[in-house]
């Protein structure tokens, strides 16, 4: 039997996401309310300009006060997607504290304070859910936090980044330099203006400390998590990643270590086979590859970013929020049991291609290969090319550490024959 009362909703922000939001609460009111158990009802929107006309949002539920909004005490649940640290976690705190759950899509804030939030959603009583606050649409946050609950992670590999993917695919599959292509992609709306966070790693790094903390059971925060940009791919770094069978990918590498004792969180680009699930993954796509005991091998896909894609998560999170209140009970929160320590980049080990520039003479090679010995980082393959004096010489390595690695390219750097170091990238996916 369903509730006549409805349940009330306050929205804090109403752009691209926030306004398909309120469509969707609108256009699928009937469905919503059957899924539910009662209606929901859209009881105030907090917005910055008032002014601005927002087709089919009535003028009198917009706000400037967000602050009384959330703290009004019949908001059964607020919906944040204004983003940014503050005012989104006050608010967020004094929705819990005046008797509201939240639903998020604020990666940033739940990767810098999750454990706060998360606490004092447990301290009210109240969900927070944010399936939203990682790859969109894709269904992932639940199947890591429920789903998969019972099995134990021990890798998530993925592309969560809509803007970044597009890039690189558009370098792989046309040649064009990493300027050109980040061009197309703001004439076309998937970069933003000022394009730092995607290209510099900052947006993949926030989801990158979320996914692991809940694969893991570990609190891992947003300084935990490596971070390298992809401003530094070029075409000639595509180049040799054909030449392997390969193309590049950002990635946000989340793993368990082998030993089970801790756990590492990065963000790069990589090369990774054509081989592998996630190098078909094209255009503005995000994709993540998760890895278990027990369900083995699992890949999930989909639209990582934009106003529907990501308002069909909120409003998942939403129904299921809503069936809780309405049942008295919250769904699972943090899970930090397992407490593990988060390693350096120094722990990490994996493959890596280096690519030299080099005097064209006699005995380079070999006092290249001497350094890697020394330092314990065991050589694959090597290709040389070289013309009127000068060579480039191609290294790819076995696995090793990344502080061995480092410790190799500082030797090398030292060495007469080694005009310099022209690119370094890992290798992933095998």
């Amino acid at each position: 039997m369903m509730r006549t009362r409805p349940l009330k909703v306050a929205l804090l922000g109403c752009g691209v996401v926030g306004s398909e939001v309120a469509r969707i609460m609108t256009t699928h009111a009937d469905d919503l309310a059957a899924r539910i158990g009662a209606p929901v009802e859209l009881a105030g929107v907090a917005v910055r300009r008032p002014s601005k006309v927002r087709e089919g949002i009535p003028q009198e539920l917009v706000t400037t006060d967000a602050t009384a909004l959330v703290k009004r005490g019949d908001i059964d649940v607020v919906v944040e997607v204004i983003g940014g640290i503050e005012p989104a976690r006050s608010l967020i705190t004094a929705a819990f504290e005046h008797g509201a759950s939240v639903v998020s899509a604020n990666k940033a804030l739940l990767a810098q304070d999750g454990a706060a939030l998360h606490a004092a959603a447990d301290q009210h009583g109240k969900d927070l859910y944010y399936e939203a606050a990682v790859a969109g649409a894709i269904p992932l946050i639940r199947p890591l936090r429920e789903s998969l609950a019972g099995d134990k992670v021990n890798r998530v590999l993925g592309i969560v980044n809509g803007t970044t993917n597009f890039i690189l695919d558009k370098m792989d599959s046309t040649g064009a330099g990493y300027q050109e292509a980040l061009d197309e992609a703001t004439a076309l709306g998937y970069a933003e203006a000022d394009p730092t966070a995607d290209v510099e790693g900052f947006d993949a790094a926030a989801k990158a400390a979320i996914l692991a903390g809940i694969a893991f059971h570990t609190r891992v925060r947003l300084d935990d998590v490596y971070r390298e940009g992809m401003t530094e791919v070029t075409a000639a770094d595509f180049a040799s990643a054909k030449n392997m069978g390969c193309t590049i990918k950002l990635l946000a590498i989340c793993e368990r270590a082998e030993d089970g004792r801790s756990v590492t969180a990065r963000v790069h680009p990589a090369m990774i086979p054509l081989t592998h699930p996630l190098a078909s993954v094209r255009g503005a796509y995000n994709a993540v590859f998760v890895e278990s005991d027990a369900s083995g091998q699992l890949m999930f896909y989909g639209p990582g970013a934009g106003g529907a894609p990501t308002a069909s998560a909120v409003l998942g999170d939403l129904v299921a929020v809503c069936r809780n209140r309405l049942s008295g009970t919250t769904g699972p929160g943090e899970s930090a049991y397992a407490a593990l320590p988060v390693e350096g980049m120094g722990e990490v080990v994996t493959r890596y291609h280096i690519s030299l520039d080099v005097a064209d003479k006699p005995g380079v090679l070999a006092q290249v290969a001497t350094v890697f010995a020394e330092h314990g980082v065991s050589i694959d393959t090597v290709r040389q090319q070289g013309k009127d004096g000068e060579a480039s010489l191609v290294v790819v390595t076995h696995r090793a550490s990344d502080a061995a690695l480092g410790g190799t390219v500082e030797a090398l750097r030292k060495l007469d024959t080694v005009r310099g170091v022209a690119s370094i990238m890992r290798v992933e996916g095998e």
